[in-house]
């Protein structure tokens, strides 16, 4: 059983790139000097992006929701029409997989962080990340 129309409809207007959450981590990464590429394509993977890119040390950095991508510590589903959700979810969950599988066959490295990491801890898990492909290179 599908949700309803309205429910539906407000559910299409949700922003799926430039979320409040993603927008704080690139200023706080802008701010450090580093530049970037946003909504970069997953290769061989139509209509999948990266939120943002850094294209020469091949480290793809997502910035999940706790509600879209199951967040184990504030992650929730709706009562109404839970088995819908929850099928939401896990599929959302599959699709992150298999995008990581791809990226990572394409030699890029994967770093997922949650909405609710604040932006300076995230810019650091960054910083840390890049570190490590830059050191690896």
């Amino acid at each position: 059983m599908a949700p309803s129309t309205t429910k539906s409809d407000a559910m299409r207007r949700i922003r799926t790139t430039g979320t409040a959450p993603e927008i704080a981590l690139r200023r706080e990464l802008h701010a450090l000097g580093l530049r970037y590429r946003v909504s970069y394509p997953v290769p061989g993977k139509p209509r999948r992006t990266i939120d943002v890119a850094f294209t020469r040390h091949r480290l793809a950095v997502f910035v999940d929701g706790c509600f879209w991508h199951g967040c184990p510590v504030h992650g929730s589903l709706p009562k109404t029409n839970a088995a819908f959700w929850a099928n939401k979810v896990d599929t959302n969950r599959l699709r992150d997989r298999d995008t990581d599988r791809a990226l990572t066959a394409a030699g890029w490295h994967i770093l997922r962080i949650w909405e609710h990491t604040g932006s300076e801890e995230a810019s650091a898990m960054v910083l840390s990340a890049l570190d490590q492909r830059a050191q690896s290179s």
